[in-house]
């Protein structure tokens, strides 16, 4: 098959611990053609979907794991399977790629499906499972986000597109920061953010629990360094091997069929405690330390899935 990735640059990536590059791999290992292009070459030109970039080649050799090939325009709708696979922030350039993208269909399969990565970013679509997240306030208005904490105290106070942990900031009972925060974030942004209640539990680990087609195929533990309350790998959370517990398969039971149904085929959600508080369908991350973990083909069964996608 043609394989193309839509990533960011593919130079800077840790080949042990990104899943793009995991997912590539395991492409060329079964054969298919590999196509690299950044999100800003993708365009609509004259009724066609096409991207500048390079074919490309991977190989586990840190600092000369990609070998591109010259660079060279093509018709997306020549492709088999577009990955979607930059990482937010979901801004109108992401919104963007995905209207662009959502037109290839049905003749190439875009993963994970750009019209549900639209309308379901990972902190909006946990809101159809309230009984499943701890409780939570997408707001702008100062007073209304005021009115929550009194309600629950110890807060997280984090922007609502954003990712990686950038941005997160806890305020317990004694924090007296909340209007400053505000207007820090609200001097560079029009969007809301979203309000959750302080999880303690977060102290022994937030649960990266990956879904292949809405099945749980493992999970992961990423415990914060000393004195953070991100759990994000990118901030220095130290991931470890964990079982998944009953209240974590009934989660994935209650969403599970809603990813299937929506063309989600590579979902990571975050699990605190017994809480839902993210589903990850933009990029989402934690294939291979599950790997490493558990043993298992994780990028063989994301590409099974893929395969029965396109019958």
């Amino acid at each position: 098959m043609k394989i193309a990735f839509q990533m960011d640059p593919i130079g800077p990536i840790d080949i042990d611990a990104d899943s793009t590059f995991r997912l590539a791999e395991e492409a060329q290992a079964r054969g298919h053609e590999l196509f690299y292009y950044l999100p800003d070459q993708l365009s609509y030109e004259e009724g066609r979907v096409v991207a500048r970039g390079h074919p490309f080649e991977v190989r586990r050799v840190k600092g000369d794991h990609a070998v591109l090939g010259p660079r060279e325009k093509r018709d997306l709708a020549d492709v088999d399977v577009v990955w979607l696979r930059q990482d937010p922030p979901f801004d109108m350039h992401y919104i963007t790629t995905t209207h662009l993208l959502e037109r290839l269909a049905p003749d190439t399969l875009v993963v994970n499906d750009p019209f549900w990565v639209r309308n379901s970013p990972e902190k909006l679509l946990v809101l159809n499972f309230p009984d499943l997240t701890p409780p939570t306030m997408i707001a702008r208005d100062l007073q209304t986000i005021r009115d929550f904490k009194e309600r629950h105290g110890d807060i997280i106070l984090k922007p609502l597109y954003g990712n990686g942990g950038a941005g997160v900031f806890r305020l317990d009972e004694r924090d007296r920061n909340l209007s400053s925060l505000y207007e820090l974030f609200t001097g560079f942004t029009r969007e809301p953010l979203i309000v959750q209640k302080y999880l303690p539990a977060v102290s022994k680990g937030d649960k990266r629990v990956i879904l292949v087609d809405g099945e749980p195929i493992g999970a992961i533990n990423r415990v914060p360094a000393a004195g953070e309350v991100r759990s994000n790998m990118h901030v220095g959370g130290r991931p470890e091997k964990v079982e998944m517990t009953d209240r974590d398969r009934e989660i994935c039971a209650r969403i599970g069929p809603l990813l299937k149904e929506k063309g989600q085929v590579f979902v990571g959600i975050d699990v605190i405690g017994d809480w839902l508080t993210e589903i990850n369908v933009t990029s989402p991350t934690g294939i291979q330390e599950l790997e490493r973990f558990d043993g298992v083909n994780v990028a063989g069964a994301i590409w099974d899935a893929v395969d029965a996608r396109l019958g």
